[in-house]
């Protein structure tokens, strides 16, 4: 399970430099926590700049389906799950 820890790691990072969040550290993002509303307090610009440093770091596409990213971003656990399962 290293790998994913690892992942989930780098994701934390990417997340806070994408978004520029200067008053969260990586280590305080929960793996199970919101990433929007209550939890981090992501907004939908949020959501368009972390799919797009996605994509350019891990080559997945963030398709417009507003369910299914609905699910990808629930957490960072989903998040960390989705772009596992399109990875290399």
């Amino acid at each position: 399970m290293e790998g994913a820890e690892a992942l989930e790691a780098e994701i934390k990072e990417l997340i806070i430099d994408a978004l520029s969040i200067e008053d969260v550290a990586p280590e305080e993002i929960e793996s199970d926590a919101a990433l929007f509303g209550e939890g981090l307090g992501l907004d939908s610009i949020d959501a368009l700049e972390l799919a797009m440093a996605l994509e350019e770091k891990y080559g997945v596409t963030i398709e417009d389906d507003p369910e299914k990213n609905a699910s990808i971003f629930a957490s960072l656990r989903s998040l960390t799950d989705f772009v596992r399962s399109k990875d290399r």
